[in-house]
C-alpha cells in the first residue's frame, strides 16, 4: 500500500528549496512526486504526520486524497464519504482537545447544494462551527480538479489549525512583518555557518535573525533599526523563540552604522517596499546609502540577502556600483506581492 500523499504550499519561487527541505528533513520515510506544481510540491510520508509540523519553508501542509469521481457529488456517496470522514477525524487527533473549533470549505461553486452538503457533513462530523473566511478556519478542507489535468477530484485536509508560517515565536505581530518561512529560506540561501558574523539591519520585528538563529549557531546576531517600538517587539519574539540571549537589537541607522569596516559576515535584510513601511521617494534616497555601507561593514566575500519589492530600484542601485556581485535573484510570490530576492556577494579585491 503507498505511503499517505501530502501537498504543501509554498511561496511561488521557492518550490526546489521547499523540496529540498521535504527531502532532507523526511528521509528515508519520503518520496517526491514527480510533477512540477506552481506554489506547492507534493510527496508522499510513510512515517508520523506530526513530523510534518517541524518544516520552515512551507506555509502549510495539506493530506491529498485523490479520487476517481466524475462530480463532487460522488463524494458523497457511501464508501468515498466514510473514508473521507475517517480521515479527516484522524488530523483532529493528532492535536489537543479544542485546537480545531471552526470549519472552511474551499472550492469552486462552495456556495452549491453539493458544495454545501459536504462542507455541512463534514463540520458536523468533526464537531466544528463553519466560518465564512479561511482566515477564520481552523480546519481548513480544498476540493478541486486536480491542477496537472488528471482525472477524478482532489479532496485535501490541512494538518494544522494554523499554517505553519504563522510562528508560535510570533508573540508581537507588526505591521509590514516579513513571512517566515521567506525569511528561514533567505537565511538558508546565505548558507549558514557557525562562525559567521550576521547582521540584520532594517531588523523590524526581527523574523529574518530569529529565523536564522533557529537554523544554526553564530558567532553574533546582531539586528537594528531606528524604531525604539519594533526594537521591543522584536526582544518580545526573540524571547519567545528561547533566542533572548543570542541576539543583540541595536537602535542604529542602518545608514551609519558604528560597526568597524569588513567585520561582518552575512547580510540580511527586508528593505522598506515603499507600502507599509516607507515611500518610493524615501527609498530612492535610502537605497543608495544602505548599499555604501553594507559594502563597507562587509568582509571581502561575505554573503548578501535582501528581499524588496522596489526591484527596480534596488537593480539601478546595485549597477551603479562594483563592490557587489549579484549571484542570483530568485522572483517571490506572496499575498498579492511580488517581491524579489537578491542574492549577493562582496567582491574580494
Amino acid at each position: 500500500m503507498p505511503a499517505p500523499l501530502y501537498e504543501a504550499d509554498v511561496a511561488d519561487g521557492l518550490e526546489a528549496l521547499a523540496a529540498e527541505e521535504v527531502r532532507r528533513r523526511l528521509q528515508p520515510h519520503v518520496s517526491m512526486e514527480p510533477v512540477a506544481l506552481r506554489g506547492a510540491v507534493r510527496f508522499r510520508f510513510g512515517d508520523a504526520p506530526r513530523r510534518l509540523f517541524d518544516l520552515k519553508t512551507v506555509l502549510a501542509v495539506f493530506q491529498l486524497h485523490r479520487l476517481d469521481v466524475p462530480r463532487p457529488r460522488a463524494l458523497l456517496g457511501d464508501q468515498h464519504w466514510r473514508a473521507l470522514c475517517t480521515a479527516a477525524a484522524a488530523i483532529v487527533h493528532l492535536h489537543p482537545p479544542g485546537a480545531f473549533e471552526t470549519f472552511y470549505l474551499s472550492a469552486a461553486g462552495a456556495h452549491t447544494a453539493t458544495m454545501q452538503r459536504i462542507a455541512e457533513g463534514m463540520a458536523n462530523h468533526l464537531g466544528l462551527r463553519r466560518v465564512q473566511t479561511p482566515d477564520e478556519g481552523h480546519f481548513l478542507m480544498r476540493i478541486r480538479r486536480p491542477p496537472e489535468g488528471s482525472a477524478g477530484w482532489d479532496v485535501l485536509f490541512r494538518l494544522t489549525p494554523r499554517p505553519l508560517s504563522a510562528r508560535a515565536w510570533r508573540v508581537c505581530n507588526y505591521p509590514g512583518a516579513m513571512n517566515a518561512t521567506v525569511a528561514h529560506a533567505m537565511a538558508l540561501l546565505t548558507a549558514p555557518h557557525p562562525d559567521d558574523i550576521v547582521f540584520n539591519p532594517c531588523c523590524g520585528s526581527g523574523t529574518l535573525l530569529i529565523e536564522r538563529g533557529l537554523i544554526a549557531p553564530a558567532a553574533r546576531l546582531l539586528g537594528c533599526d531606528i524604531e525604539p517600538a519594533v526594537l521591543a517587539c522584536a526582544r518580545e519574539n526573540a524571547l519567545a523563540a528561547g533566542l533572548a540571549e543570542r541576539i543583540e537589537w541595536e537602535a542604529w541607522d542602518a545608514c551609519q552604522t558604528p560597526l568597524p569596516e569588513k567585520s561582518v559576515d552575512v547580510i540580511l535584510s527586508d528593505l522598506p517596499f515603499g507600502g507599509l513601511v516607507g515611500s518610493h521617494a524615501e527609498n530612492e534616497r535610502l537605497y543608495p546609502a544602505f548599499v555604501q555601507e553594507m559594502a563597507r561593514i562587509a568582509r571581502p566575500g561575505a554573503r548578501g540577502a535582501l528581499i524588496t519589492h522596489e526591484v527596480r530600484l534596488l537593480n539601478t542601485v546595485l549597477e551603479a556600483q562594483t563592490a557587489w556581485r549579484v549571484e542570483q535573484v530568485l522572483k517571490v510570490t506572496l499575498g498579492g506581492l511580488h517581491p524579489r530576492i537578491f542574492l549577493l556577494r562582496r567582491q574580494v579585491w
